[in-house]
């Protein structure tokens, strides 16, 4: 049943992009706010954001298990797939490296350069050794952030899992956007949320880079890999974004050498989420068979 909710909600997402706006939820914006006015310095501890992080969960776990069993899992399963379209996202990564690549190819700098600041969720300053380095590393590490970390958890723990994933990286985004604008208590609250959106982004990140290297340059990828162990850190989040970087953009180098050098930036979009989408099928593949096996047993 998780299986199939899984491949009917990435297939929906695709074809259902424009009509999910919604999946921009502005009310936990301001849950996220009360909770850094409400803890306010005490919100640093790890647990504190949990329990803040939690209570949104719960009615989706509550509401997951009183449909469990009921016309033959048919709502558990609508449920489902309701919540894994909400889950991924909240903007869908293939139409924004689409937006940005063809604002590349109209000539169009200025709108590529907002699309790139989606992509990045920032101003790209410090990433990379330019904008185009910087947006190939962001869509390796969003892809991680919106689909597969959902997935690893929606399998594991069921909606509330994908929900949970979600929730944590919403929140500390908030967080870190009131954080920049002075705001002590978020700043405080965004520290404890990132630790712990490291904590569940940990496993995915490393399954993802695996996918990565499988799906490209083998060889370069796990030399990347090296590289990045050896890199320290401030965080465990920074430690799993700068492995899928460098692990996915190695996967995808040899494929760009050679190339004129006007079109790489689009190239280099392009491909990155190329690896992304035969990583996203390495992924189904392997649950498949381990729904299978499971099955059989």
């Amino acid at each position: 049943m998780s299986l199939f909710a899984l491949l009917l909600a990435l297939a929906c997402e695709r074809g259902l992009t424009q009509l999910f706006r919604l999946r921009e939820p502005r009310w936990l914006d301001r849950y996220c706010d009360w909770v850094a006015r409400r803890f306010g310095a005490r919100a640093a501890s790890v647990p504190l954001a949990l329990l803040a992080v939690v209570l949104p969960v719960l009615p989706v776990a509550a509401v997951d298990r009183a449909l469990g069993g009921h016309l033959l899992g048919l709502p558990q399963l609508a449920f489902a797939l309701l919540v894994l379209l909400f889950s991924f996202g909240p903007r869908d990564l293939h139409d924004e490296v689409d937006d940005y690549v063809a604002a590349l190819e109209r000539g169009d700098r200025d709108e590529a350069s907002r699309r790139a600041k989606e992509l990045l969720e920032s101003d790209g300053a410090g990433r990379g050794s330019g904008l185009r380095n910087a947006v190939e590393e962001a869509v390796f590490v969003q892809a991680n952030n919106r689909v597969f970390g959902v997935i690893l958890w929606f399998m594991l723990l069921g909606p509330a899992g994908a929900w949970l994933f979600r929730v944590t990286d919403l929140m500390r985004r908030r967080a870190a956007f009131e954080a920049v604008r002075g705001d002590a208590p978020a700043q405080s609250l965004g520290q404890a949320l990132t630790a712990l959106h490291g904590l569940l982004a940990w496993i995915p990140a490393r399954l993802a880079a695996v996918t990565y290297a499988l799906a490209g340059s083998f060889e370069d990828a796990v030399g990347n890999w090296r590289v990045a162990v050896d890199r320290a850190a401030e965080s465990a989040l920074d430690r799993s974004e700068d492995l899928l970087a460098r692990v996915g953009c190695a996967s995808l180098q040899p494929s760009l050498a050679g190339l004129p050098a006007e079109s790489l930036d689009a190239a280099a979009a392009r491909g990155a989420w190329r690896i992304v989408s035969r990583s996203t099928w390495i992924w189904l593949a392997v649950i498949a068979l381990l729904v299978l096996a499971g099955s059989a047993s």
